[in-house]
Order: structure tokens, then C-alpha cells, then sequence
């Protein structure tokens, strides 16, 4: 992969203003079409299939007098008056109501078939059905419904007008977020002491999220997008897009410190830095669209449409970051004896001393065993409130206070109960029935005598008298576990209902059951989505690091981070520990997706710190094989990025935390928190702790496992073989093949030549499976150890390219025809042929003369002098010699 990226950030360097130019008219024309499709958001916080949502379906198909959302309004009199006092007024400011477009119908309370009087006698709440829903209200019926609700001249009333028409539909995004970019700009500057580095990331990751962001509202006009969404994604891509960005100037700067060209150092930056970005923008993106595991819809788009920014975010990174690089020039080259130029030096190895991350490396691994017990103290705590975490689906008494949906819903809850607040419908099919009316008065008064019930608002059939609907008043509010217990009650008596009654198909509905039902799943889907989460990252790491006890130690720090982040939340959130310092709006159950959607982010985060950090740790492992000195080493080197990427994502995180609404304020609490614990007290305190008591044995893999796990090249190795054999080909000129080593374990030894364009080798021995390893291996077709080159291109890395330019064929007749062919391989490999004849010398001559470099497997050498007569054309002329065992080894002979 990094040969690959190398290539393309060359490219790029050398197109950096049609790419610029690229990125910015995809923002426009998304921006444009945005504007004209005119997406809207919605809070469809459903799941189909589920008895609340059926119940619901069946109210818009039988009942769409009641299927709509609603508002409520509610009249108080004065201090030692009644309200009953009032009436005229009362009745005035209703039927001005009842005029509003889509207004289905208005509830008196003051009537003796509907009466909702609180028992104080001072309050009356009436409720003001409308024919659509929330998601279809076109805008301004609620301010309609402001204007018609004003209360006659002179009088003594108050009204107060909330309800679920009011819920927050929109993304607010104010200026506090805007501290995070500027916290970002800081820690930016300091870590590259340079204004204009500092910038590009902040550019580059606003292109991202912009771009994002008028994508995801685009769609929105296609499919529902829930108004969360947006904001979701705009402070996932902010925060990844200026990590990104980070890791490939952070090293575009150190090359250019040390004398690299600047086009050079974008390519090579690309490629090495690049390759961790992909890795861990693909870790992320897979644990947002894992989300679809949870099998509820609006989840699944919240999960597809993040994962959208932060693939945005790794494109920005590989290609308008190096553009910008690229135009930048010499510019953000560090001046010789500059802070920034003395830090690399530093970075090298010359001295580490001065470094505080060299002082905290040797302060965490001085004693690796306190150091362990501590960390593990410190999560411990943090986790403990996690066992109260509570979830639920927001409502208005987590509006912001003073706002008039949250004073009407106080106001309810404390005159006339929690319960007015979530009320429940109890749908049945009456079809059967011949006295509607009976029936569901009898129904209603059952329902009514429930525990947990406190009032039956309701109990009618409708116009077709085919459906029932009772309406109850529990007595606890939406998120308190007794009302999900009722639900639960009135469920499970269904059946005796049913046959008591002589009526079909009795449901709970309402959208104080559709938030239980959404909860539940929520809550259910945590541990599978959790053991998948888990599972890949223990995949990953072991590919990544060929290490048992790396992932295991990494995943067990993914799970202690997540711990102590729903600990924290829990405390403030459940406990109110510090809710006035986090502006919470009301104490109680976070949303119910938070720990889904936290649990996915901070997994891609702790993948994305765990690789940089550990990879040059093992990087330098290999190279030196002391364990020991490679902890310290590795974490001099990355510590100093990481840190900065850590800070960056923390800051853009708690940004959203003081003003942020009450459905993205917890996911921001968490994310802070999970960041700052995986980042400093996981990855920067435990893994150097870890790594240093384990030793070698960290970096231990069975050999049977070792050759079955693909290779990610996340470290940019493949780059580094690049590299040695573009010195190589300007040493000694061009090869159409180079092997070291190459080895096929069972099937071929050890083989190492070179082979000139247009040349011929000649692979030949007694074992046939040896020679079909070997040039299986040479063009791309078959694994093997060692380092090989062919075309210029490095195997198994770009295996496919050398496919797609090698031939692969059975027997010399086929290379003939290939000979005739307008387009020839540049690479041609001859299993088995029999024998050389004349006429197949010269066709293997004719391809040799155009280029195409030729490989015969075959058992034994034919005589030199007669191929060599005939292959005169040829410029060099490769034969095998029949070593002593039966395998194949190759030596050039010019």
C-alpha cells in the first residue's frame, strides 16, 4: 500500500492546484445541490417491526385524528382564583386554535367528557392534535399556533404552550464549538512552531467537514436522516480531519528537517504517515457502519452518514493536505538551529534525555508494576457510577431551562404529574365487537385500575368503530423504569384482554413507548455490538503487530477507556456531579444510542494511538532486538505527535459539551473523557508499562500463525524496499526482476537473481513443484518470504499490478501467440515446456526483441550454444545451474 501511496503523493505534489481546484468545485456543486434539493432533518426515532410502531401504523391508517403529533397548552389563573372562572377566555383562545392549518383537534379541558383541571383547580391543560407529523409540520405552523394561542385583552391568565410539536428538529451549532478549532490552532502551533503548518490542518478539515456536511444534507432529501446526525458527524470529521492532517505534516516537516526535497517528502510522507491515516480512518469507518449490527434503521444512518466524514477526512488527508504541502514549498521547512529544527534533532536520538517524553517513559517503566496497579486503580474509580448509567430517548424536560417547551413540561409535571408528560395509547382492534362504544369504555376503566396508572384521558373507538384507542396518564415520567414496567404489565396481560373483552390485537403504542421499545433495543444491542468491536480489533492488532500479547493488552485498554467513560457520564448525568459546570439541562437517563455510538468512535481513536504509538516501538524492535530499549525509543519518537492528536480530539470534543443539545452533550462528555483516559492514561502510561514488564514476549507469534496472517503494511516497509530499489536500478542500471531470499516454505528454497529487461531466464530443476512455486511467486500469483521486485514493482504489496502485466502460461505455444498479439506482456513465464525447438526459440526471441522479458520453467537446461544462437538478439542471458537439491536457483550470466 505505501508504494502505492508513494506514488500518488508524487502525483499530487506535481498537480497540487488542479487537485486544490478538484476539491473546491466538489464543495461547490455539493453546496449547490444541497441548496436546491433543500433536504430536511428528521426525528424519527422509530424501529419497525416493534409493537409500538405497529401500533403506531395502525393509528395513521384507522385514527389519523390521533396519529399526528401535538401540542399542549396550558392556563393558569391567578394566585387564590380557579380556572373554571375563566371559561370564556379559556374557550376563546381554543377556538381561535382550532383554526391553524393542520390542527386535527383541540381538547377543552374544562369539559365534563375531557376534563384535565390540576387538583389545585388554578391549571387546565388542553392538547392540540395535528393531522401530521412531527417530521411533516411545514414550517410555521407552530408559530401560527403562538399567534392564535394569545389570550384576549385584559386578561388575568398565563398560557403556556410546549409539547412534542416543539422537540428540537435542527443542528445548533454556536460559538463555543468554535473554542475547540481555536484549541486545536494552539497545540498545533506549539507542536510545530510554525503559524503556517498550524493552519493547514484547521483548512483542510473544515474542506472535510463542509463537504461532509452538504453531502449529508443532500441525501437527506432522499432518505430520513435524524437531526442529530449532522452534528454527529461535524464533530467526528472536525476532530479526525485535523488528526489526519496532523500525522502527514508532522512528518512532511520532519523529512524537510533533514534535508529531504520537498516533493520527496510529500511522496514519503504520504506513504508512510498516509498508511496509518487509511488504517485508522478504515477502523473508524468500520465501527460506524458496524452500528447496523444494533438492527434499528435511524442508528444505522447516523453510523453510514459519520463514516462518511471520516472517509472525507482520509481522502482531504492524502491528497489536499500534500497538495497544500506542495504549494506551501520550501516555506514549512524548519530554519537550521530553529526549535522546531533542535526537536527532530532530538527525535533521532541525539539526545533524548532533554525530552519530557523521554523522562515520562522512564518515570511509567522505572517500576512497571506500580505503574500498572495505579492506572488500573485510577479507570477503576472512574468506572464504578458506570453501573447506573441509565438510557432513554430525550423529551422537552431536557430543554434548555427558561425555554417555553421546558417551563410548559415543569410546569405539567409539577401541577399535574410526570405522567401528563408521557402519555400512553393502547390501540385495539374492535372490528368484531357490536357495541364499540361499551367495549372500549370497559377496556378503558380495566386499564385504568393498573398500577402505575393515574388517569384514563381517553377511551373511544373511531368513525369506522374498527379501532379502539385509551389514552392513559401513567404516574412517573417517560424515562423512569416504573413506566416501561407498566408497558411491560399492560403487554403481558394482552391475551386476557383480548379474550375478555372479545377484541384482537391489543397494543401499547405512543411515543412514550415507542422511546421504552427504542431504549430496550438500544440496551440490547450494546453486548453483541460490543463483542464485534472487540473482535476486530483483536484481528487487527495481531495482523498489524504479529503479536499475541499486544492485542490482548490493547483491546483490554479499549474496554477500561470505554469503563471509565461511561463512569464519568454517569456521574454527571445520573449522579449530578458537576451538571451546573456541564450546563445539563436535567438530570436523569442519557440518550439511549450514546453508548453505541461512543463505544464505535472512541474504537477507531484507541486503534489510531495504539498504531502510532507501538508500530515504531516494534519498528525499532526488529531493527535492534531489545525489547527493553525499544519501549523507550519508540515512545520518544511518536509521543510528541500522539499527545498533539490527543489534545486536538479533546478539545474539539469538549467543545460541544457546554452548549451542546441534550442528545450530542453526553456523546461530546464521553468522547473528552474516553480520549483523555485511552490517550494518557491507557496508551502513554499502561502500554509503555506493559510492553516494558513483557519484554520479548511481547512481541511473540506462532510461526504457523505468522505465515497465515496477511501483511498490512502500516508502517510504510514496503516504501523502505521501494526505496532500496530505486538505488539498486540507479547503481546498476534497469531489472525487469530482483529476488532476495525469495522462498515458497515447502515448495522452494532460498532464491535470490537479477534479470535485465528483455531477458531470459531460465528456472530449471527435478522437482516440478518447485519450478511452478517459483514463477507463481515471480508473478504475483503465490505468497512467499524474502524481498522481491518485478517490473518495478514490489511483491505481495502490489501483487496485483504484476499480474496485471505478467503472463502466467502452460507451454510455448501459447507464448507464441502471445508473441503475435498488438499487445504484449512485459513479463511472459512458461511452465513445464518440453523442449526448445527452432521455431519456438525464435517466438520467444521475437517477444524478447519487443521488451517482454521471458522465464522458462523447465526440467533441465537445454544446450547453451543452441539457445544462445538463437536468442542472439537478447542483451543478457540468465541460466540456472542445477544445484543439489531439486529446487530452483537462479544465476545471471551477462
Amino acid at each position: 500500500m505505501s508504494s502505492y501511496l508513494y506514488r500518488l503523493g508524487r502525483l499530487v505534489a506535481r498537480r497540487a492546484k488542479t487537485v486544490l481546484a478538484l476539491w473546491l468545485l466538489l464543495a461547490v456543486l455539493l453546496g449547490a445541490l444541497t441548496v436546491s434539493l433543500g433536504g430536511k432533518l428528521q426525528d424519527d426515532f422509530t424501529i419497525p417491526g416493534t409493537e409500538s410502531q405497529q401500533g403506531l401504523d395502525a393509528l395513521t391508517q384507522r385514527f389519523p385524528e390521533v396519529s399526528g403529533t401535538s401540542a399542549q397548552l396550558v392556563f393558569v389563573a391567578p394566585e387564590g382564583e380557579r380556572i373554571e372562572d375563566h371559561r370564556k377566555e379559556v374557550r376563546a383562545v381554543l377556538d381561535a386554535v382550532e383554526k391553524v392549518d393542520h390542527v386535527a383537534t383541540v381538547t377543552d379541558p374544562l369539559a365534563k367528557d375531557s376534563r384535565t383541571v390540576s387538583d389545585n383547580g388554578r391549571d387546565a391543560l388542553a392538547t392540540v392534535q395535528f393531522d401530521l407529523d412531527l417530521d411533516e409540520l411545514p414550517d410555521g405552523v407552530t408559530a401560527d399556533l403562538e399567534k392564535a394561542a394569545e389570550l384576549p385583552s385584559g386578561s388575568s391568565l398565563e398560557l403556556h404552550v410546549g409539547g412534542d410539536a416543539y422537540s428540537v428538529t435542527g443542528v445548533h451549532v454556536s460559538a463555543t464549538e468554535g473554542i475547540g478549532i481555536l484549541i486545536a490552532l494552539l497545540v498545533l502551533a506549539i507542536t510545530f512552531g510554525s503559524l503556517l503548518a498550524a493552519g493547514l490542518p484547521i483548512l483542510t478539515a473544515l474542506l472535510g467537514v463542509a463537504i461532509a456536511m452538504a453531502g449529508i444534507f443532500s441525501v437527506a432529501s432522499i432518505t430520513n436522516i435524524s437531526a442529530t446526525t449532522p452534528t454527529l458527524a461535524l464533530m467526528i470529521g472536525l476532530a479526525v480531519g485535523i488528526d489526519y492532517a496532523l500525522f502527514v505534516i508532522a512528518r512532511h516537516r520532519s523529512q524537510l528537517a533533514h534535508g529531504l526535497g520537498v516533493e520527496e517528502s510529500i511522496a514519503r510522507a504520504v506513504a508512510t504517515a498516509g498508511s496509518a491515516v487509511i488504517f485508522a480512518g478504515v477502523t473508524v469507518i468500520i465501527a460506524l457502519c458496524g452500528l447496523v449490527v444494533a438492527g434499528i434503521p435511524f442508528l444505522a444512518v447516523m453510523g453510514y452518514a459519520a463514516a462518511s466524514a471520516v472517509l472525507v477526512a482520509v481522502l482531504v488527508a492524502l491528497t489536499a493536505v500534500p497538495a497544500l504541502l506542495a504549494i506551501a514549498g520550501e516555506r514549512l521547512r524548519p530554519k537550521p538551529g530553529s526549535r522546531a529544527h533542535r526537536r527532530e534533532a532530538v527525535a533521532e536520538g541525539r539526545p533524548h534525555a532533554t525530552t519530557l517524553g523521554a523522562r515520562w517513559v522512564r518515570l511509567v517503566t522505572k517500576v512497571p508494576v506500580l505503574t500498572v496497579v495505579v492506572s488500573l486503580l485510577v479507570i477503576a474509580v472512574l468506572a464504578i457510577p458506570a453501573r447506573d448509567l441509565a438510557l432513554g430517548l430525550n423529551d422537552n424536560g431536557s430543554a434548555d431551562p427558561g425555554t417555553a417547551p421546558r417551563e410548559t413540561y415543569d410546569l405539567i409535571s409539577r401541577d399535574f404529574g410526570p405522567g401528563y408528560n408521557a402519555p400512553l395509547f393502547v390501540t385495539a382492534d374492535i372490528i368484531d365487537t357490536t357495541d364499540p362504544v361499551g367495549v372500549m369504555d370497559s377496556l378503558g376503566k380495566a386499564l385504568g385500575g393498573y398500577d402505575g396508572v393515574q388517569k384514563v384521558a381517553l377511551a373511544t373507538p373511531n368513525r369506522t368503530a374498527d379501532l379502539g384507542l385509551v389514552v392513559i396518564y401513567p404516574t412517573t415520567e417517560k424515562s423512569d423504569p416504573a413506566t416501561a414496567a407498566l408497558v411491560k404489565s399492560i403487554r403481558a396481560d394482552g391475551g386476557a384482554l383480548e379474550k375478555r373483552f372479545g377484541i384482537e390485537d391489543v397494543r401499547v403504542t405512543g411515543q412514550t413507548a415507542v422511546a421504552i421499545d427504542v431504549s430496550a433495543r438500544l440496551s440490547g444491542a450494546i453486548l453483541p455490538f460490543g463483542a464485534v468491536v472487540v473482535g476486530l480489533s483483536l484481528i487487527l492488532l495481531t495482523v498489524v503487530f504479529r503479536s499475541i500479547a499486544v492485542p490482548l493488552k490493547a483491546t483490554l485498554g479499549y474496554v477500561l477507556s470505554v469503563a471509565a467513560s461511561f463512569g464519568v457520564v454517569a456521574a454527571v448525568f445520573e449522579w449530578g456531579w458537576g451538571a451546573d459546570l456541564f450546563n445539563v439541562a436535567k438530570v436523569g437517563p442519557v440518550i439511549a444510542f450514546f453508548p453505541i455510538i461512543l463505544m464505535g468512535v472512541l474504537f477507531g481513536l484507541a486503534m489510531d494511538y495504539e498504531v502510532f504509538l507501538v508500530s515504531r516501538m516494534r519498528e525499532d524492535y526488529v531493527h535492534t532486538g531489545d525489547a527493553r530499549a525499544s519501549v523507550d525509543s519508540g515512545f520518544v519518537a511518536s509521543a510528541r505527535v500522539v499527545t498533539a492528536a490527543a489534545l486536538i480530539m479533546i478539545g474539539v470534543f469538549a467543545a460541544f459539551v457546554p452548549h451542546g443539545d441534550p442528545i450530542v452533550k453526553p456523546m461530546a462528555l464521553g468522547l473528552t473523557v474516553g480520549v483523555l483516559v485511552d490517550a494518557f492514561l491507557v496508551r502513554m502510561t499502561l502500554v509503555p508499562a506493559v510492553l516494558a514488564l513483557l519484554g520479548r514476549g511481547a512481541w511473540w507469534l506462532p510461526r504457523w500463525l505468522d505465515r497465515r496472517l496477511p501483511v498490512l503494511d502500516i508502517e510504510g516497509e514496503a516504501l523502505v524496499h521501494h526505496l532500496e530499489h530505486a538505488d539498486y536500478v540507479a547503481a546498476h542500471g534497469e531489472v525487469a526482476m530482483r529476488a532476495h531470499e525469495v522462498e515458497v516454505p515447502g515448495a522452494l528454497a532460498p532464491l535470490t537473481f537479477d534479470l535485465r529487461p528483455g531477458g531470459l531466464g531460465i528456472v530449471h530443476g527435478a522437482d516440478p513443484v518447485a519450478r511452478s512455486a517459483a514463477l507463481a511467486a515471480i508473478t504475483g500469483r503465490l505468497g512467499f518470504t524474502g524481498s522481491l521486485v518485478v517490473l518495478d514493482r514490489l511483491l505481495p504489496e502490489e501483487a496485483g499490478a504484476v499480474r496485471s502485466r505478467a503472463a502466467l502460461v502452460d507451454d510455448v505455444s501459447e507464448a507464441v501467440r502471445l508473441a503475435g498479439a498488438r499487445r504484449v506482456p512485459a513479463l511472459v513465464a512458461i511452465d513445464s515446456p518440453t523442449s526448445l525447438d527452432p521455431g519456438q526459440l525464435a517466438a520467444l526471441s521475437a517477444l524478447t526483441s519487443r521488451g517482454t522479458t521471458v522465464l522458462l520453467g523447465m526440467p533441465s537446461v537445454p544446450a547453451v550454444p543452441q539457445v544462445a544462437d538463437a536468442l542472439v538478439p537478447v542483451r543478457a542471458l540468465p541460466v540456472l545451474t542445477d544445484p543439489a537439491a531439486s529446487v530452483a536457483d537462479l544465476e545471471t550470466v551477462r
